[in-house]
């Protein structure tokens, strides 16, 4: 098999399973983040040093947000058991910009909670994995996208980078912004981040036999965690998240 063939097969698979293989690493930083609250006191700057965790964690959903509210439907979805699926090119808005915004997004969340592990050999490790399993389905994203739209697809990729934004390209977007989409789509990663977070910063504190919580994420835990079930019974109640973009 070519390596380019491989590399396709590989990065449909990883893109199959990309909502269920990140669990792993996820489950590396606990471990981390266990061994280094039993080797560190904690500091005065621990509090703003978990907050900025925190935001880069929450800049990485803004641009989740962001990219999900503006997408028409069958884009930028969760095509997990479907595999790729583009019933449209997106090249305005963010997309004009950075062709991969979705998984850019995906990184400072993830990025967040790698650095609030503290500890810097995971921080490079996670960057390295992310950089090599998120370029294969990126690849193989490229080879259906191209396959599809042809010439169209070439010609927006010549000029928009793959990762990096370039802001001086932005052309505003054709859509309006779908706060019902963003609801029904982005509730479970506003509830797991705080989640994560809490998890993390109470197994830390209980290490060090310490009980200075973070209330922050101990209140926004709770707080998306209702959101998410109301969310949750509208959706499979109602019909009030149903818009012709979902």
């Amino acid at each position: 098999m070519a390596l380019k063939e491989e590399l396709e097969k590989q990065g449909n698979w990883l893109f199959k399973y990309r909502s269920t293989l990140p669990i792993g690493i996820l489950f590396i930083g606990f471990v981390v983040s266990v061994q280094m609250n039993l080797k560190e006191e904690t500091t005065s700057c621990e509090i703003l040093y978990e907050f900025a965790c925190l935001l880069i964690s929450a800049v990485g959903l803004g641009i989740r947000v962001y990219t999900v509210g503006y997408t028409p439907k069958n884009t930028s979805g969760r095509n997990t058991s479907e595999g790729q699926v583009a019933d449209t090119l997106n090249t305005t808005g963010i997309y004009s910009v950075v062709r991969n915004p979705l998984y850019l997004g995906n990184f400072f969340m993830w990025l967040g909670l790698a650095l609030f592990t503290e500890n810097l050999w995971f921080v490079v490790s996670f960057i390295l994995f992310y950089w090599i399993y998120y370029e294969r389905i990126i690849y193989a994203e490229e080879q259906f996208l191209e396959r599809k739209f042809g010439e169209k697809y070439r010609s927006w990729a010549s000029k928009v980078p793959v990762f990096i934004p370039n802001l001086g390209l932005f052309r505003k977007n054709e859509l309006s912004f779908s706060l019902k989409k963003v609801l029904k789509k982005e509730k479970n990663g506003l509830f797991a981040m705080f989640l994560i977070f809490t998890l993390f910063d109470i197994t830390g504190e209980w290490i060090r036999d310490h009980s200075d919580h973070n209330l922050l994420f101990i209140s926004g835990t709770i707080i998306t965690m209702m959101m998410y079930f109301v969310l949750k019974v509208l959706k499979m109640k109602t019909k009030l998240l149903e818009n012709n973009r979902s």
